[in-house]
């Protein structure tokens, strides 16, 4: 079966998955890690990619991100992931794939999920009970938003600069969504959106970027119309 072309839309936000081969490790230590991101860094300057949030899991990668052209987001994620593979089959005596096919990606309505969304990438390490605090694990940009450290691979969203007026209000504001707990049907809700592909949206937006864009982005009822 032919694969559904994968429609990205320059300009918006996309939150992006990409797992392990059979959900196999892609991170044995902090080596790994530093290279893949250095990696990342790299393809995302040269293929006009602007990581917002990321979280490098053990066997899985989150990101954040708005491609400025429609192919920005599927070069930087194939540069990046085959660089890696081969430098990581290297290092550890192994061959043949690491990736888990193609990524997953869903656009991000930025007014109404785009915080959401940050706020589930950079707590899957408590979620998965590697860490106790979000700013413990410090392989996210979890850090860079509540002004612990700055990463140099995350260039935040306009919709940051909402949460207050100096960096210290928006740090604070940062903070403070994390104080509280997701409900798991969000949770659900915003997992499911991105495994499926389906935008993290509602539907009035969704309506309007099929206007705006062309796309079939709602699918229409099953069967038969009824009879007016």
């Amino acid at each position: 079966m032919a694969r559904i072309p994968r429609q990205v839309i320059a300009g918006y936000p996309y939150h992006v998955i990409q797992r392990g081969h059979n959900r196999q490790q892609v991170f044995v230590d902090d080596v790994d890690r530093r290279e893949f991101l250095g990696w990342l860094k790299e393809a995302a300057e040269v293929h006009g990619l602007a990581i917002h949030a990321y979280v490098l899991m053990d066997n899985h990668v989150h990101l954040l991100c708005t491609p400025a052209q429609g192919d920005s987001l599927a070069r930087t994620v194939q540069a990046v992931g085959r660089r890696y593979v081969r430098r990581f089959n290297r290092r550890h005596g192994r061959s043949g794939t690491l990736w888990e096919g193609r990524f997953r990606s869903s656009l991000v309505e930025a007014d109404r999920y785009l915080l959401a969304c940050q706020r589930y990438i950079e707590s899957n390490p408590v979620r998965a009970g590697m860490v106790e605090g979000v700013a413990d694990w410090p392989w996210s940009s979890h850090r860079h938003h509540i002004g612990v450290a700055v990463d140099p691979l995350v260039r935040s969203h306009p919709t940051i600069f909402a949460l207050g007026n100096t960096p210290f209000e928006r740090e604070s504001a940062y903070r403070k969504l994390f104080d509280e707990s997701v409900l798991q049907s969000d949770q659900d809700w915003l997992r499911q959106r991105l495994i499926n592909g389906k935008p993290t949206a509602s539907t009035d937006f969704q309506r309007q970027l099929e206007v705006t864009h062309t796309l079939r982005l709602i699918r229409p009822p099953v069967g038969r119309p009824r009879k007016t």
